[in-house]
């Protein structure tokens, strides 16, 4: 099974190619440039450094959200592109789900935080049993203060992780009553690979969708939604 998998949900893009037990090329980047310069350059050195026949990839895997809404809208018009061109079915892989996975195999409370504004985040609290992935709270936009709670009555040691973190460190430090820890640089942002290995996980049990049915998770109205919203209400 072979899965190009791209991930441009938040501050990262990052774009991989994973066969079977394989990771046969990731390419990721961090720095001040927004994803409709970077990804499909990206995608195309990849293929080229492998030389990838995109007809031989099974499936392509997206962030499906939650997340920065440009970066969904553009992750996802550049999956069901490329869906459409070569009659692949797309997975779509929850953003927060993928990011808990990059820290695979990890029995503590995995708690990724992606900055959503307004003190919140998009976030949810995951573990490990054995080699299970198991969800103890699903993705959702929740407030610091509410998250980090929820993880102090749990009682259990809790690993951080995420753009959020940065936002949000010195709030959690103040609140945190269990043990915990901040993940290294190397695993604490998305990765297309985890969207990838996440995603075969999904081909196997028929979680896909054509390239027409995709659409992206956003959790929550986009701040021009929600500010017309506001106004609507004012007016009344």
């Amino acid at each position: 099974m072979k899965i190009l998998a791209l991930e441009c949900s938040g501050l990262v893009a990052s774009v991989a190619v994973a066969e079977d037990d394989t990771l046969l090329a990731e390419y990721t980047v961090n720095y001040k440039k927004t994803h409709s310069q970077t990804l499909l350059p990206m995608l195309d050195e990849v293929a080229k450094m492998i030389e990838l026949d995109l007809q031989s990839i099974d499936a392509i895997a997206v962030a499906g959200g939650p997340g920065s809404f440009t970066g969904l809208r553009i992750g996802s018009a550049t999956a069901k592109g490329l869906g459409l061109a070569l009659d692949k079915p797309l997975i779509s892989v929850p953003t927060v789900d993928a990011l808990a996975w990059n820290l695979y195999g990890c029995e503590k409370n995995i708690c990724p935080m992606m900055d959503a504004r307004r003190s919140q985040v998009y976030t949810g609290i995951y573990t490990f049993e054995g080699e299970t992935f198991v969800t103890r709270r699903a993705q959702e936009p929740m407030a610091v203060t509410e998250i980090v709670d929820e993880l102090n009555q749990s009682g259990r040691e809790v690993i951080f992780l995420g753009d959020g973190v940065p936002v949000y460190r010195e709030q959690i430090r103040e609140r945190i009553k269990v043990p915990y820890q901040f993940a290294p640089a190397h695993l604490n942002r998305q990765r297309a690979s985890s969207v990838a290995v996440l995603a075969m996980h999904y081909y196997i049990e028929g979680k896909m969708q054509t390239a027409a049915e995709h659409t992206p998770e956003y959790l929550r109205p986009s701040q021009a939604e929600r500010e017309r919203e506001e106004r609507l209400q004012k007016e009344r």
